[in-house]
C-alpha cells in the first residue's frame, strides 16, 4: 500500500521485538534452530507464542528504483509486479536476474494500483479507492473482466480456492474466485491484540505471510484461527538511512513453490532479496 503519508501507530501491544519465546520442533542445521523458508518447511507443534525470524540474504538481484512495488507473484519461472501511485500504476513481467521489464500494461491516471496475485491463467489485481478489481490474461496482458468490492484495495493472494484480500485493516477478506463475493472474514491477532495495516500477502506452504504498512517486518498468520505464529524482521535488508522518503518501505513478498525460494523487496527499492529465515534465540 503506499498512499498518503500518515504518521506510525503501534500495531498492538505484541512487538517482534518482544515476542515471548516458545517452544517449538524445527528442522535443525547444526547449532542453529531454522525455519527453512528457502527450502519449504514450516513449523510444527507450535505452542501458541509468536516466534521471531531474522532474515539471511540468500541472493540479491536488480529491482527497478522507479517501481512503486504493491504486489508481487512468482508463478512457473515467471516473476509479475504490480506498481502503484496515480499515472505511475502498472502490471509488468520482469526478469528475475536483470530487473528489467519484459512486458507491462499501465492502469491509467486515475487509478491507484495495488496488490496481484496469480490465479489460474490470469493475474488479479486490486485497486486503491477505485473499487475495482482487474483480471488481465497471464500471457497477453489482456483485460479479461473487472470487478467491484467495497472499502480499499490493499493486498491480495490466496489459498487455492478462495481469493484472499486486505484492505488495511485487522480484517482479511475471502473472495469467491468467480463471484467475487465475500465468503468469510478473518480477524488477525497476536496475543489478543488486533494487528493493523496489513498490506502485501502471500500464501505460503497453508499460512499467510502479510507485509505490514510502515513497518520492516512480516507476520505469518494461521488462515484457520488468525492468529499471528510468527514475526519476520527484515530490518537489516535495506537500512532506513539509504531510503530516500518514509514511502520507500518494506512491501512486496513472493513465493516460488517449486524451488522452494521467498523474495522480498519494498517500494522504490534499489534491490529484491531472496532470504532465509532464522529463528531468533
Amino acid at each position: 500500500m503506499g498512499k498518503k503519508a500518515m504518521p506510525q501507530k503501534p500495531l498492538s501491544n505484541a512487538s517482534p521485538g518482544t515476542a515471548p519465546p516458545r517452544r517449538i520442533r524445527w528442522v535443525l542445521s547444526g547449532a542453529v534452530v531454522v525455519c527453512v523458508v528457502g527450502i519449504g518447511v514450516w513449523a510444527s507443534g507450535w505452542d501458541g507464542s509468536p516466534q521471531v525470524y531474522i532474515a539471511q540474504v540468500v541472493n540479491e538481484y536488480p529491482h527497478d528504483a522507479n517501481a512503486y512495488s504493491q504486489g508481487l507473484v512468482f508463478v512457473e519461472g515467471t516473476l509479475y509486479e504490480g506498481t502503484g501511485k496515480y499515472g505511475r500504476s502498472m502490471l509488468r513481467r520482469v526478469d528475475l536476474k536483470t530487473g528489467q521489464t519484459q512486458q507491462q500494461v499501465r492502469l491509467g491516471n486515475r487509478i491507484f494500483g495495488e496488490g496481484i496475485t496469480a490465479w489460474d491463467d490470469t493475474i488479479v489485481q486490486l485497486t486503491w479507492k477505485s473499487n475495482i478489481g482487474l483480471v488481465y490474461d497471464r500471457k497477453t496482458f489482456e483485460l479479461r473482466r473487472k470487478f467491484r468490492y467495497s472499502g480499499e484495495g490493499w493486498g491480495i493472494t490466496h489459498d487455492g480456492h478462495n481469493l484472499i484480500v486486505s484492505d488495511g485493516t485487522s480484517t482479511l477478506r475471502f473472495l469467491d474466485p468467480k463471484s467475487f463475493r465475500v465468503v468469510r472474514r478473518l480477524s488477525v491477532r497476536s496475543g489478543g491484540n488486533r494487528i493493523r495495516h496489513l498490506n502485501e500477502l502471500e500464501f505460503v506452504d497453508g499460512e499467510i505471510l502479510a507485509n505490514i504498512w510502515y513497518k520492516d517486518y512480516i507476520v505469518r498468520i494461521s488462515p484457520t484461527s488468525g492468529e499471528v505464529t510468527g514475526y519476520f524482521d527484515l530490518s537489516r535488508l535495506w537500512p532506513q538511512n539509504q531510503r530516500l522518503d518514509k514511502e520507500a518501505v518494506l512491501n512486496g513478498i513472493a513465493y516460488d513453490e517449486v524451488g522452494k525460494r521467498l523474495f522480498v523487496t519494498g517500494k522504490n527499492w534499489p534491490r529484491l532479496y531472496e532470504i532465509r529465515l532464522v529463528a531468533r534465540p
